[in-house]
């Protein structure tokens, strides 16, 4: 797609505003927001230093859903198209060329409740696995007695609790009042996510027949844990951060 630019610029003694055109897709909420924030290039600089961010209502004429994005969870999800869309230079947020840092800033925040999100789908999928596993039975015991099961609950309960440090530490951190958390977001990120699929996947799998029929908890978990480990920075970017940030 292509990205957002600023086409006009206007200043004058009674008003100044900005020209936005271009395509956005994978938008969250998208078609259902009242407001939309906006990162466009307004050119001030080569490359990021160049980008600026705009609060757009969604009503404001020439913004319209391009399209709806049906995918595994469902989510609302469009992709949004700009048509010389006009908007005051009061909806600018922050200084002109800032935005780019006021991106990785939200993030800091975006990141650890992803983190959040997933530590409750995991949580979630050890209590469910803890019931079935105490009322199913299997020869004559319930199903928690077979030592391999309580291996996989072993290994769960581990990894929802780590995750709960990593990421409570991340959110104390910011309440502190630590400008950046960018470190500590990233390893709350990444750890609670990866290990949530982990997680959810066990419990599929002590579910037997019942975890992949459609409907089932744990069936609906796994298929929506999946996008935690791509929206708000891959996984993959998340190592790339957290070395960056321990360099």
């Amino acid at each position: 797609m292509p990205e957002f630019q600023v086409l006009e610029e206007t200043y004058d003694a009674i008003r100044e505003h900005y020209v936005l055109s271009g395509e956005k897709t994978w938008i969250s909420n998208g078609g259902i927001a009242d407001l939309y924030t906006v990162f466009a290039r307004t050119g001030e600089a080569p490359g990021a230093k160049g980008i600026s961010a705009f609060l757009v209502p969604a009503d404001t004429p020439g913004l319209e859903v391009a399209e709806r994005l049906d995918v595994i969870a469902p989510h609302p999800l469009a992709r949004l198209a700009f048509s010389d869309v006009r908007v005051p230079a009061s909806a600018l947020i922050g200084k002109s060329g800032d935005g780019f840092k006021i991106a990785m800033s939200v993030l800091d925040v975006f990141r650890s409740t992803v983190g959040a999100a997933a530590l409750g789908f995991a949580r979630r999928a050890l209590d469910e696995t803890l019931d079935r596993a105490g009322n199913r039975e299997l020869f004559g015991a319930p199903l928690f007695d077979l030592q391999m099961v309580q291996g996989h609950i072993a290994d769960m309960a581990l990894h929802v609790d780590a995750a709960a440090l990593l990421v409570y530490r991340a959110a104390w951190t910011k309440d502190m009042g630590a400008p950046r958390v960018t470190r500590e977001a990233a390893m709350a990120k990444l750890f609670a996510t990866d290990r949530a699929q982990e997680v959810i996947d066990k419990a599929v799998q002590i579910h037997g027949g019942d975890g992949v029929r459609r409907g089932h908890i744990v069936e609906s978990l796994y298929r929506e844990i999946r996008a935690l480990r791509i929206y708000e920075g891959a996984s993959d970017v998340q190592k790339v951060v957290i070395a960056r940030q321990t360099k």
